[in-house]
């Protein structure tokens, strides 16, 4: 099969349709360059920005939303002259948009998500999806049968990780998480993946 008839065969994912999943990977090229033009680790920018350092690797390979009130400080520590601040109205309207980005069945609980005041979750079979690291959510996604190409395991892990912006709201939910024994014991991914 050639690799016209592929992409057609294959449908459009909604993030690659409507743009968000580039715009999100070129504004952390972005970030990384005018980081490095500056001699500045991640951690550096990490403490300067006020967020963790695995929010700022995040963001750089593109699986994180840089959210506006990051764009806006990072655009003083980085000195972009207001490129990374131009940016800010494009990124809410992805999250606006990035309720779509999900599968069709799963989309008005992603809204919902979105919107609560509290959210409660019992678990008895894997780490809930808002609180799995990237490394762990790629280990789900990976393992899934049937298999799925590499693509749209990083697609999905993206869109799994922009969940977690919910955390970065203000006021923020409130939030429950009770699990069973049995998900804390069973080392998805390999012991070092189960340990982050």
């Amino acid at each position: 099969m050639t690799e016209s008839a592929n992409q057609e065969s294959r449908p459009e994912l909604p993030s690659e349709a409507d743009g968000t999943a580039h715009l999100f990977r070129a504004l952390g090229k972005q970030v990384r360059v005018l980081r490095e033009n500056l001699a500045m680790s991640q951690k550096e920018l990490a403490t300067a920005t006020h967020c963790g350092l695995d929010l700022i690797s995040a963001m750089e390979r593109g699986v994180r939303t840089p959210q506006p009130e990051f764009l806006d400080r990072a655009d003083d520590v980085l000195k972009a002259g207001g490129v990374l601040r131009a940016a800010i109205p494009d990124v809410r309207e992805a999250q606006k948009k990035a309720r779509t980005r999900h599968p069709d069945w799963y989309r008005n609980y992603a809204k919902l998500e979105a919107e609560a005041v509290q959210l409660l979750h019992y678990g008895n079979q894997v780490v809930h999806g808002l609180l799995q690291t990237e490394e762990y959510a790629r280990a789900i996604f990976t393992q899934r049968r049937p298999l799925l190409s590499e693509e749209i395991v990083e697609k999905r892990v993206a869109d799994r990780l922009s969940r977690q912006q919910v955390f970065e709201q203000w006021p923020s939910p409130t939030f429950s998480f009770v699990f069973e024994e049995a998900v804390l014991s069973r080392p998805i991914g390999g012991r070092a993946v189960h340990a982050g």
